[in-house]
């Protein structure tokens, strides 16, 4: 009968990141909770060995650590909470971002969405219609009816800021933006697919085995 306090109590991190050519060892990608006598050999356990042909990201399961961890400590009973795989991202020391790249790419998106706005409302016919407002507010004709299209622009700059959740780096409230959520999204999308591919690999190798 086993000792009732040989037990492993371990849960995964979805994700984690470690610098290219890094060994991961368990406790960069995993919580435990273990009998002090166990838990120094548990954390610089080596999980993975960085290989060439890793690419940027690794998927671990947690088969395989199950396997190691019997292998160094048979005694031990595995409770296994939460995530049954985690998602390594490798990556390397980036390079500071360069003045010149970063002001061509702002002054192609400040051109290019103020050209949309202004299709937008040349499609919509935006100034006749403030001329008309102003008419029948005022009773009077006017080719730039100002008093109107002044609050309006600002407005349209309010309004963003408020929509987007940010001002430079500034939030106003701890709300997810949309963009923000259109991202958190778009990367739920891309690890669903890169773990999807990492398993299919796995049985691969495991079929020619």
């Amino acid at each position: 009968m086993q000792p009732a306090n040989n037990y492993l109590y371990i849960r995964l991190r979805r994700k984690a990141r470690v610098r290219k050519g890094q060994i991961v060892r368990l406790c960069h990608i995993a919580q435990l909770v273990v009998e002090p006598k166990y838990e120094r050999a548990l954390n610089e356990m080596v999980m993975h060995q960085p290989q060439q042909e890793d690419g940027n990201r690794v998927l671990i399961d947690m088969l395989h650590i199950i396997r190691k961890v019997k292998g160094l400590f048979p005694e031990l009973q595995i409770e296994h909470y939460g995530e049954p795989h985690v998602l390594l991202e490798i990556y390397t020391d980036n390079r500071p971002a360069n003045p010149f790249v970063i002001g061509v790419v702002w002054l192609l998106l400040f051109i290019g969405s103020g050209l949309a706005i202004m299709n937008f409302h040349a499609d919509v016919s935006m100034i006749a219609v403030h001329q008309r407002l102003y008419e029948l507010l005022t009773g009077k004709k006017v080719d730039h009816p100002l008093i109107l299209q002044i609050p309006y622009s600002i407005g349209i700059g309010a309004g963003m800021v408020l929509f987007f959740n940010h001002l430079f780096k500034k939030k106003f409230n701890e709300e997810p933006s949309p963009l923000e959520v259109e991202m958190f999204m778009y990367q739920e999308n891309i690890n669903h697919y890169v773990i999807t591919e990492e398993y299919s690999k796995i049985h691969e190798e495991g079929d020619a085995k």
